[in-house]
């Protein structure tokens, strides 16, 4: 389910040559921990297996793409390269690294392999919000929302078999904090991921209109964290949970809102806003507005160390972060509840982003994801800049701290479930 490794393989069975994939492991990024990195190359020992049945050499290279990745199609005479598309800053940057030092007789080619509609093709522009750009999204599914051909036996074999893969040395050339650990509810791998999506359907997906928003209710997909690691294709996810539209409409009809529109719409935020993690970011107004309040009286003030922990005077909030800490994934809901208040309890709007995205790209096994940077809602990791910033928002009531940013508090969550019963399932263990 990846249209650049089916792309990759239509090139090489149309000039008769053999097909490599590599996966180049780089020795740290932004803030995952090794709770990323398992769950990332557990799921690559099942790639590499199935590439094997495939008669496809799976390559694990150790080191940024720029690096080791020429060396590689000048040893092995590749004959054309083709990539994956991520709009975050820093893969971007990689591929431009790489660009600049293959031969220059090798084609290079990306594929916006994990949106439905491709990035540049949905819109391009940054889009305003999730009305400017829905009507873009949904004109172009009918040609973009099909079922994949299948990856077939390459019938071209390598010259030579991959190298081994030393799957437990791996780790030992990672600069990552190992003290953030491995979470249980979550298997690594595309089979355990369609098995959830299964699941999802056939248990969740009844109620997933009306209870999503409830954190004491199984309602939601849990699929963000397959989905971050393109263990499991949205595409796919899409095209299974559609068939289903006959007796859960509302309910599809609000999975592909947020799986598709919602999810899209961070994207083209990331890909045409280059300060898509700052408040700098933001609409004028919000800038305007975070400006006018920033030195405004904060009702609490907290440390880094003290959010982390879960210590604040909110036991809903506390147990929210204890939530991401231990499993990995906050409610969607609370993420909304839980990135206003860091904004409410901290010095400025940059810190208050700094913090939330720092907090949400250690703990979350889907953060270091556009959807991190701004998307709100259930299925993706916590919209830090649609929370604190405001963006694909409107202007609110003007209240102190947060100006005209939306607000939320602990009276209104009351109002829309049993807080209590929240707060009592993850309650700090002392």
């Amino acid at each position: 389910d990846n249209w650049a490794f089916l792309y990759a393989q239509r090139l090489a069975l149309k000039q008769e040559l053999p097909l490599h994939v590599c996966f180049c492991l780089v020795p740290k990024f932004l803030e995952a921990t090794i709770r990323h990195y398992r769950f990332m190359l557990r799921g690559l020992q099942e790639v590499a297996e199935e590439c094997a049945e495939l008669n496809i050499p799976f390559h694990l290279l150790l080191g940024y793409a720029k690096d080791v990745l020429p060396t590689f199609v000048t040893e092995h005479g590749v004959g054309g390269l083709v990539t994956d598309f991520s709009p975050l800053r820093l893969p971007r940057q990689w591929v431009e690294d790489l660009r600049e030092r293959l031969p220059e007789d090798v084609p290079f080619a990306q594929v916006d392999a994990h949106n439905i509609v491709p990035c540049w093709i949905a819109s391009p522009k940054q889009e305003y919000s999730a009305r400017t750009i829905r009507g873009k999204i949904h004109a172009q599914l009918p040609e973009f929302l099909t079922e994949f051909p299948p990856v077939v036996r390459h019938p071209h074999p390598p010259s030579c078999p991959a190298e081994p893969i030393a799957w437990e040395a791996c780790y030992s050339s990672l600069q990552v904090d190992h003290t953030v650990k491995e979470v249980e509810w979550a298997t690594p791998g595309t089979a355990a991921g369609m098995t959830v999506l299964k699941s999802f359907i056939a248990e969740r997906l009844k109620s997933f209109s009306t209870h999503r928003n409830d954190p004491n209710k199984a309602a939601l997909s849990n699929l963000s964290p397959w989905l971050h690691f393109g263990q499991v294709s949205t595409q796919r996810a899409i095209l299974e949970v559609q068939k289903h539209r006959r007796s859960y409409k509302d309910s599809v009809d609000a999975f592909v809102e947020e799986a598709v529109v919602r999810r899209e719409l961070a994207e083209n935020f990331c890909y045409y806003n280059e300060n898509y993690d700052s408040v700098q970011g933001a609409y004028d107004w919000a800038q305007t507005t975070l400006k006018v309040h920033a030195k405004d009286k904060r009702p609490y003030l907290y440390s880094l160390q003290e959010l982390e922990q879960g210590t604040t005077h909110d036991p809903l909030w506390n147990a929210a972060q204890l939530q991401m800490v231990q499993e990995g994934k906050m409610h969607g809901f609370l993420r909304m509840y839980w990135a206003k208040k860091i904004l409410e309890w901290t010095r400025s709007p940059e810190e208050a982003l700094q913090f939330a995205i720092y907090l949400n790209d250690r703990y979350e096994l889907d953060g270091r994801d556009p959807n991190g940077y701004l998307m709100l809602m259930s299925l993706c990791a916590a919209g830090c800049l649609w929370s604190i910033c405001g963006i694909h928002d409107q202007g609110w009531a003007e209240r102190p701290v947060f100006g005209k940013i939306r607000y939320m508090n602990y009276a209104g969550c009351k109002r829309k479930f049993d807080v209590e019963q929240f707060e009592r399932r993850y309650a700090p263990s002392h």
